[in-house]
């Protein structure tokens, strides 16, 4: 194990014996780390924060501390990053909350870029791109794949569906539906991310029954259960599509349109 002199380690942290730590370091009693993770230089690692396998922390990034909520009263919540993710400068990944479940959740080979903020209890997926000072309030729920845009903005309690792209200077208040791209303040659809798409393999067949799903809803006057009814009825059978449905279904703060 590398661990500069300057580091403040706790003995009771647990890091694996791969594990490479800067200068000026500081990790807490309740950390671990797992294997080939680097630590770069000033960073602060704290809290009940489980952290996996080949991620690379900048220097100055802020990793588990405690969550800026009022309602916060020193309750032992969790932080947990999973594999190959990128962490870089003054980033800040907070614990959880009891009211929010506990954990903050993040996946694996995610990018957080510099000024990025991760707030309590948020669930993040894997392979998103966070751009430079993205704020996730609390709560929110980012899918796999998700680009967000340098400066953008995710109100609480908001979910991104996977393959969104939300684009820079965005203010999102309500849902974004899979596949879909939104922009401005407050956040609108702007069609689809069909880059994206292609990029992670879905066929021209796949693309073309998500376009014509999100003509229906989006587009077209019907109202929005005929919508729905009609798309499932068309195309319900197909894996994408019925995670589509199942997104907008189970929105509760209502979708960007």
């Amino acid at each position: 194990m590398a661990i500069h002199p300057t580091a403040i380690v706790d003995p009771r942290a647990q890091l694996h014996g791969s594990v490479e730590v800067g200068p000026y370091v500081v990790i807490g009693p309740k950390v671990k780390i797992d294997e080939g993770t680097t630590i770069g230089p000033h960073t602060v690692i704290v809290g009940d924060t489980a952290i996996g396998k080949r991620n690379r922390i900048f220097q100055f990034a802020s990793v588990g501390a405690e969550p800026q909520d009022l309602k916060y009263a020193g309750e032992d919540t969790q932080l947990q990053i999973g594999d190959e993710n990128l962490i870089r400068e003054f980033a800040t990944l907070h614990k959880g909350t009891t009211g929010g479940g506990g954990v903050t959740r993040i996946g694996n080979k995610n990018l957080f870029m510099a000024y990025s903020h991760v707030a309590h209890d948020c669930q993040v997926g894997n392979g998103c791109v966070l751009a430079n000072s993205v704020a996730l309030a609390g709560h929110v729920e980012v899918g796999d794949f998700v680009v967000l845009g340098g400066l953008a903005g995710i109100h609480q309690f908001t979910r991104i569906g996977k393959h969104a792209f939300i684009a820079a200077g965005a203010v999102v208040v309500m849902d974004v539906p899979p596949y879909c791209t939104a922009q401005g303040d407050r956040a609108e659809l702007a069609g689809l991310n069909s880059v994206g798409l292609t990029r992670h393999g879905y066929t021209e067949e796949q693309i073309r029954r998500i376009k014509e799903s999100y003509q229906l809803l989006f587009r077209s006057k019907l109202g929005l259960n005929e919508a729905l009814s009609r798309i499932k009825a068309e195309f319900g059978n197909h894996p994408e599509i019925a995670f589509f449905l199942d997104f907008v279904g189970s929105s509760k703060r209502g979708l960007t349109r």
